[in-house]
């Protein structure tokens, strides 16, 4: 696995050689050590490097897609389907923060906000998350439920984007997955009003150092506003990164008889 780390990390694979190795990577075949697989899709000799004399100019920077195509008739009728078979080959190649979606949601006037969310589970009723229902993001999705998701996971070329109303769920749903979490990601929820403003680090050391102190080794209580929400999906995008960005895209729109619609978008 050294060598072939080695031979990738100094572009020694022709072309063709690579795009074999990237479709043989998203099939699930290749080699079964992660690192390995990983490096194997990363190696990209056609890339195009950063502009770093002028970082403000990045005209040049591009990198050609390298792999398989996606039709429809490789598609499952059901979009839940179709992201656990995209999620679990993420997951099968240990992907860095698999799990890692960009939140979109936006005031009732429209203006938008987006941040970056970790996924703790999903199912066909949609995908979960846990947050503080007094940031930025809670108080939108109060006033308007409706938002994006957007998992982006490089190394294979895959985007998938979801929309659809956003629900909070019963407190209970988020106290028993609070009891599962390390102390110190505890301790910075309680201490933490997430989104308002605040003097320094130091304050909310302070806070945490107080609640830790108080609790005497007790459990943490999780704090009323610690919430989970979840996006039930009307509408997923399923995006595969191919040559000379010739992208092939697929849209899943949800019919009032809960069927799904598949269309093949343009690029």
């Amino acid at each position: 696995h050294v060598e072939l780390e080695m031979q990738i990390a100094g572009s020694h694979i022709p072309q063709a050689s690579l795009r074999e190795v990237a479709c043989e990577a998203a099939r699930g075949h290749g080699p079964t050590c992660p690192a390995a697989r990983r490096h194997r899709i990363l190696g990209t000799p056609t890339q195009s490097g950063s502009n770093v004399t002028n970082p403000q100019d990045q005209r040049g920077a591009r990198r050609e897609y390298l792999a398989e195509e996606l039709r429809r008739a490789s598609l499952a009728q059901d979009p839940f389907e179709q992201f656990g078979k995209w999620f679990g080959e993420a997951c099968a190649l240990d992907l860095l923060d698999a799990t890692a979606m960009a939140l979109a949601t936006a005031t009732g006037k429209g203006t938008p906000s987006v941040r970056i969310v970790l996924m703790k589970q999903y199912d066909v009723r949609g995908f979960c998350w846990y947050s503080d229902a007094r940031s930025r993001k809670g108080a939108e999705l109060e006033r308007n439920p409706r938002a994006s998701l957007l998992f982006h996971w490089r190394e294979l070329s895959r985007q998938v984007r979801i929309s659809g109303v956003v629900e909070r769920l019963p407190d209970e749903v988020a106290r028993t997955y609070f009891a599962t979490r390390p102390r110190a990601s505890q301790l910075a929820a309680a201490a933490s009003h997430q989104s308002a403003p605040v003097a320094d680090r130091e304050t909310l050391m302070r806070r945490v150092e107080t609640i830790d102190t108080a609790a005497a080794g007790a459990e943490i209580a999780k704090p009323d506003s610690w919430s989970a929400y979840r996006l039930a999906g009307s509408e997923f995008e399923f995006w595969q990164g191919r040559e000379g960005r010739l992208h092939d895209r697929f849209r899943y729109s949800r019919h009032t008889d809960g069927s799904w619609q598949i269309e093949r978008l343009q690029p």
